[in-house]
């Protein structure tokens, strides 16, 4: 079976290489992209995450340099992810960021890490009930760079106005989220009925059960709904010790990834090929229809935010084994 290659919008790292690490080789990116490349992924958004502003602008420049000196980086990486600072601090919203060093949005700091940089930054992840977030919003859909909530707190209002002042996406719903809220009013249900929003959901089975991910895919519509892996430098490597940012992550035997030293997950190791499986495995999709999830779906959005920088997706295709293994992919107009 052939199809389109697959697209991941929120990808921390991978194959043990860390892209938040602030120390980030070309040869390492190499390495991480050709792993990504066995799991079909042929385009992606590496992210970064909370940081303090001059802590960020280092390792945007060191991700941004590893880019465009790598074989591949120029290839597969079509922009950056920025997933945070703009977070909701609050215990059980952070998540495994870093809570202390979150803000209230600036366009300006996007705009200087923007200014040090080659690699357009196309992605930004915040929570839209914090000041300043409609004008922050909108000031990033006036720069063709999507925006997205998570780690937020929002109720549906919030939902609505974020999605009325431009907002696109919802980072990996279901998560950074507490494990205790209110029963119906709540930020699940505002991004679930906010129809204006194309929901990211980790279809790996510890950050959302398969049973409550069928329900969030019911109620977003395939359409409106697109696969990501939030794969950290443990994804596609052995069981052990990693790291994540200033973190020391672990990866047990199952390929549930944790911080030792806090609660909660830190990241995933999916392969975005393996939620594709495991969506036609728990009977949620058609093999065609968790394709499109990590494909199709992720190209359409990315579609405006390119064209405006006069920057076209590479073509690229996966061949699919009959057990929906990739058994390679090909970009046909840079092989030739």
């Amino acid at each position: 079976m052939l199809t389109k290659g697959l697209t991941d919008l929120q990808v921390n790292g991978f194959a043990g290489v860390d892209f938040n690490s602030g120390k980030l080789t070309a040869s390492e990116l190499d390495h991480a992209l050709e792993a990504m490349l066995a799991s079909g992924v042929t385009a992606c958004l590496p992210t970064l995450i909370t940081a303090a502003p001059d802590l960020l602008l280092q390792r945007i420049q060191v991700l941004d340099n590893a880019i465009q000196h790598s074989r591949l980086g120029r290839l597969m990486c079509l922009g950056l992810h920025i997933e945070g600072p703009f977070l909701n601090p609050q215990q059980g919203f952070a998540g495994c960021h870093p809570a202390g060093v979150m803000t209230p949005p600036y366009a300006s700091l996007i705009e200087e890490l923007q200014a040090r940089i080659t690699t357009p930054i196309l992605l930004v992840t915040l929570a839209p009930e914090l000041s300043g977030s409609e004008e922050f919003i909108a000031a990033m859909k006036a720069r063709n760079i999507l925006t997205a909530i998570g780690h937020s707190d929002c109720n549906f209002e919030t939902a609505a106005q974020a999605a009325s002042a431009g907002a696109n996406l919802s980072t990996h719903l279901g998560n950074g989220l507490p494990q205790h809220m209110p029963k119906l009013d709540n930020p699940l249900f505002a991004q679930l009925a906010e129809d204006r929003l194309t929901a990211c959901f980790i279809a790996d089975g510890f950050h959302i059960p398969p049973q409550a991910l069928k329900v969030m895919i019911r109620a977003k519509g395939i359409s409106r709904s697109v696969l990501v892996t939030d794969a950290v430098s443990a994804a596609a490597a052995e069981t052990g010790f990693y790291h994540f940012a200033d973190m020391r992550i672990e990866r047990h035997d199952n390929g549930m990834v944790k911080n030792p030293n806090g609660a909660g997950l830190a990241g995933s190791t999916l392969c975005l090929d393996q939620a594709v499986r495991n969506l036609v495995t728990w009977g949620i999709a058609s093999f065609d229809e968790a394709v499109r999830m990590a494909s199709g779906n992720v190209e359409a959005l990315l579609a405006p935010v390119l064209a405006a920088r006069g920057i076209k997706q590479p073509v690229s295709f996966i061949e699919w084994t009959s057990d929906l293994f990739i058994r390679k992919a090909t970009f046909p107009e840079h092989d030739a």
